[in-house]
């Protein structure tokens, strides 16, 4: 049964209590916020962090610019501050045997909760629906828990080492793989950790995400083309593995650690950017055949 909502206080209050509210949940939450920043400057696969609240910020001030429904308090709010503060008291006095970075996903994941409930609890479920997605894109904030992060990471070396494989044999060029480690005359190439291309991937998804929120409307496109991010992650790292070896075999060793090995993420992030925009043209183009149709 849904619970009715109440009409109460004017939108300077509402405005005053919610930021009440965020601040309570700052002070309460202290201490995961300030080790997940710590993440995010020190941690290749939690730079991505750094980006999501300025996303989200800019997101919702857009989408108040528009047509905002009437705040209207929804008293199940509550329910979810209440919700966010025993995953918070768990996590502080817990026994189990959680790694710091477990506990630390955990804390901010009821972060991101009781930012949703303050929602709630101040401005109604109407306004929690015409925000949802950038109140979701919250939940990026999050680091990763230990075993997710070690499943991406090694999805991404071995399916990166996999069409790395494919690109030189497709040029040619003699090769033999062992899991992550790749043999081509003259080089050995570990697709270590530090080359899965995690940074770049979240940078990718999140800049997927916003760009099929703001241009597509039906949800399948939109789970279309974030869907592509797993692919274009996978080739573009395998461009730049396979771009690196064949440069210094073949023109000059210092390739091999020079800026493009270093700094050269960006290069071909932006191949995958462009990519993803061509999807999203294709995928504009028959969303707006079929709304005229």
């Amino acid at each position: 049964m849904t619970q009715p909502a109440v009409q109460e206080g004017s939108p300077n209050t509402r405005y005053l209590q919610f930021s009440a509210l965020i601040a309570a949940s700052i002070a309460i939450w202290w201490r995961p916020l300030l080790a997940t920043a710590r993440l995010a400057l020190s941690s290749d696969a939690h730079t991505h962090i750094l980006l999501v609240v300025p996303i989200s910020l800019a997101l919702i001030y857009l989408a108040c610019r528009g047509s905002v429904p009437e705040a209207r308090r929804s008293p199940s709010g509550i329910y979810l501050l209440a919700i966010a503060l025993l995953l918070r008291l768990f996590v502080m006095w817990s026994a189990l045997p959680l790694s710091t970075n477990d506990r630390v996903s955990l804390s901010m994941f009821g972060l991101v909760v009781s930012w949703l409930g303050s929602v709630l609890v101040c401005f109604g479920m109407e306004t929690l629906r015409s925000l949802l997605f950038p109140l979701c894109f919250l939940v990026l904030v999050v680091p990763y828990p230990d075993r997710v992060l070690t499943g991406v990471v090694e999805f991404l070396q071995n399916s990166s080492a996999w069409a790395t494989e494919f690109l030189f044999r497709l040029a040619h060029v003699p090769v033999t793989r062992d899991g992550i480690l790749l043999s081509i005359p003259g080089l050995d190439i570990e697709v270590a950790q530090e080359c899965s291309s995690i940074r770049s991937s979240m940078m990718l998804l999140l800049i997927t995400l916003v760009l099929a929120h703001v241009f597509l409307n039906s949800w399948w496109r939109k789970i279309l083309l974030v869907l592509a991010v797993v692919p274009l992650s996978v080739v573009k790292n395998a461009i730049r593995i396979f771009t690196i070896g064949e440069l210094g075999t073949r023109v000059d060793p210092s390739y091999l650690d020079g800026r493009l090995h270093r700094n050269g993420g960006i290069v071909f992030l932006s191949f995958a950017v462009l990519a993803v925009i061509l999807l999203l043209w294709v995928l504009r183009r028959r969303e707006v055949a079929d709304a005229q149709g």
